[in-house]
């Protein structure tokens, strides 16, 4: 595995005029790295979450536009590219934001595109890790309470650019001595908590415990849950947030037993133009995945199947928004450095 973020984890990288990716549904049995050499390729890829986690959908869709344009640099192809990826899933507010720069930076340079295209998508990138990196330095302000902390999905380097939003601010938690174990929560119906954040804990030598999501309630109430830090899709004008579904579960559960719930995000991550939760669109995916376990059907045919991706938590459940621009309160989100 080439050097990368954290673990030495590289989820995305360009290489020979191709976008190559980890395959995450491979994880944890196989570690298997995909070639993407087309827009249909890097679409696919982000529909069937091989890539997945809002900040790497962002930074794969905005090296998909890049690769279409070194094969049609035409301004209708790129246009094509960027619709076609717009609509792979709706709630990731940060493939918006991504899509919205490489169309912009497409107008800068209508001689060589492809040239201006892939350096506003390597620009995108490298602003990515630099949040993760910025997102860490939060710990010591984020875990006053040392203990084990809690988490759900995945949002470690393999949903970013390469640092991670929550888990990598336990991580740097972990490292000063205020996080002694996650709990990870495997995350129904994909299992992205027991697939990929207890493999990345691994990677990084961080004690963890997974348990059902149904389990976090009793967990919850015995005490040993010293926080809970999760990521986010979108942040709404109003501070309410869409993430993976069962967030909300987990934010309700913090309020009632008084322990810290904090969303992990960058300012990629929060959209002004979405007034409040309500608005978020929520992306519901097909009744396979619940239906089916490790390809074995486990439900009888016929059975109809209400499968959200996300949930949405209300600001007032949200105990603070921790960001590459510091770490703030909900009444505190007027500030002007957090606002895309």
């Amino acid at each position: 595995m080439a050097a990368g973020g954290q673990g030495g984890i590289r989820p995305v990288r360009w290489h020979r005029n191709t976008l190559v990716v980890i395959d995450q549904t491979r994880l944890p049995q196989e570690y298997v790295e995909r070639t993407l050499r087309s827009v249909e390729d890097v679409a696919e890829a982000i529909n069937r979450l091989r890539v997945r986690g809002a900040p790497l959908i962002g930074i794969t869709a905005a090296y998909g536009v890049a690769l279409a344009a070194s094969l049609a640099p035409e301004p209708t192809a790129i246009r094509a590219a960027i619709d076609q990826l717009r609509a792979t899933r709706p709630t990731a507010r940060d493939l918006f934001a991504a899509l919205d720069r490489m169309e912009r930076a497409a107008t800068h340079n209508p001689a060589d595109p492809a040239r201006v295209l892939l350096d506003e998508a390597l620009a995108i990138h490298a602003a990515d890790l630099t949040a993760g990196r910025l997102i860490a330095t939060q710990a010591a302000q984020v875990f006053t309470t040392p203990g084990w902390t809690m988490t759900i999905c995945n949002t470690g380097a393999l949903a970013t650019g390469g640092e991670g939003t929550a888990l990598g601010l336990i991580a740097a938690g972990y490292r000063l001595g205020l996080v002694s174990g996650v709990y990870v929560l495997e995350t129904r119906p994909i299992l992205q908590g027991a697939r990929l954040t207890a493999w990345e804990l691994q990677q990084l030598d961080i004690p963890f415990q997974l348990l059902p999501d149904s389990a976090a309630a009793s967990l919850i109430a015995t005490g040993r849950v010293a926080a809970i830090a999760t990521g986010a899709d979108r942040i709404a004008r109003n501070g309410d947030t869409a993430n993976k579904v069962g967030t909300r579960m987990l934010a309700e559960l913090a309020d009632r037993h008084q322990v810290p719930f904090h969303i992990v995000a960058p300012r990629t991550t929060f959209d002004a133009a979405t007034p409040s939760g309500a608005a978020i669109p929520i992306e519901q995916r097909a009744g396979v995945e619940v239906m089916v376990f490790n390809g074995q059907p486990v439900a009888p045919d016929g059975t109809t199947v209400y499968n959200p991706a996300f949930d949405v938590t209300d600001a007032g459940l949200i105990g603070s928004y921790v960001t590459d621009a510091g770490v703030f309160a909900p009444n505190e989100l007027e500030d002007s450095r957090i606002w895309n």
